[in-house]
């Protein structure tokens, strides 16, 4: 037996004794009053005067009829505890085990009504909705850690592929060019995607805070748009702006401009080459919108809010142009700066993406 089972079964003794000391204070109490009140009550109404020696044996009787009625208080007591109280508690005992080892699938049962205090079926419901919340992290952590995984494996398979083709003695410069070429686009895939993780992350568990302060927005989503003008010109795009002058808004705009540049990335990735972006800045008394539009291959009806979620690529063999994690960052900063954003999108046909923010 180990220590913490011994302590636990001396606590229980003494709990049972001071349970029975209760016991028999109360029913001293009680028949000793009862006691006293039918003496008084014979005495006055027969006459007769009780002898020292039937007082003793009275006092006796009774002192033994308090013991075994505090006993048998003392047993109810403890069946009643075993039932009510116990049952319950090793349930929850037994649960939370079952929790601490990994299996969050498990749920109490509720007791019959009448059976147990109605508190325990409270803290059921309360046990069994936490359970379920963790179950569902607990598939987030691990879908989470799948998809990093497989976001990783990715870009260092072709590093290594190409590694090796590199460093063959015979090839000519050309191919060693494009090998080289190669490594680099897959080390800057890999850096990205580890930045918007760290990114996500900080935002996620808000160790980043929002700094805020009146400045252009006008400007900032032309900053933003120059950004992609080698990009634009290489692939011959329509690049069209609609943007009112002096918006100001009240926000953080560094991370304003990481939803910006998320969003162009994002209407640059999936718009062909020669397709056209819009750009478009209007304001009222509540909110400045902007809305960012594409040519490019839109989103499927069945998509809906999924394209939100981390990882999630509505296509995947769309995978090589980005990592899933763009939209993920653009909702969880409109999030925290309490902006609105909303999704209009026709499959084949291009998407807008308009964020409200509030003035």
């Amino acid at each position: 037996m180990t220590v913490k089972e011994t302590d636990g079964r001396i606590r229980s003794i003494l709990a049972a004794l001071k349970n029975y000391a209760v016991f028999f204070a109360v029913a001293a109490f009680a028949v000793t009053c009862c006691m006293l009140l039918f003496l008084s009550t014979m005495i006055e109404t027969t006459g007769v005067e009780l002898t020292e020696d039937a007082i003793q044996k009275a006092a006796k009787l009774t002192f033994v009829n308090v013991m075994v009625i505090s006993l048998i208080f003392l047993i109810i007591d403890l069946l009643r505890r075993k039932i009510t109280v116990d049952r319950p508690v090793k349930r929850i005992v037994s649960m939370f085990e079952k929790i601490m080892q990994g299996d969050f699938g498990v749920r109490i049962e509720r007791f019959p009504f009448g059976t147990v205090d109605s508190g325990f079926n409270t803290i059921i419901d309360y046990i069994n909705r936490s359970a379920e919340e963790l179950s569902h992290v607990e598939t987030l952590r691990t879908d989470f850690i799948a998809d990093v995984s497989h976001e990783l494996k990715t870009p260092l398979s072709v590093i290594q592929n190409y590694a090796v083709l590199l460093s063959a003695k015979d090839i000519s410069d050309e191919k060693r060019e494009e090998y080289a070429g190669a490594v680099i686009a897959a080390s800057k895939k890999l850096t990205e995607l580890i930045t918007n993780i760290l990114k996500l992350n900080k935002l996620e568990n808000q160790q980043i805070f929002p700094s805020c302060k009146a400045y252009n927005l006008g400007e900032q989503l032309c900053e933003c748009l120059l950004g992609f003008e080698n990009e634009w010109e290489k692939r011959q795009m329509e690049i069209e702006t609609d943007i009112e002058e002096d918006i100001y808004v009240s926000a953080d705009p560094e991370l304003f401009s990481l939803v910006w540049n998320n969003l162009l990335s994002n209407a640059f990735k999936f718009t062909e080459d020669g397709g056209k972006i819009t750009v478009a800045l209007h304001a009222d008394k509540e909110y400045a919108s902007v809305s960012v539009s594409d040519t490019g291959c839109g989103l499927k009806p069945e998509t809906g809010g999924r394209i939100f979620e981390k990882f999630y690529q509505e296509d995947s063999s769309r995978s090589s142009r980005g990592n899933g994690l763009g939209l993920a960052l653009v909702k969880r900063v409109a999030d925290i700066m309490k902006a609105e954003i909303d999704v209009e999108s026709e499959y084949g046909m291009g998407s807008t993406f308009t964020v409200r923010i509030p003035r």
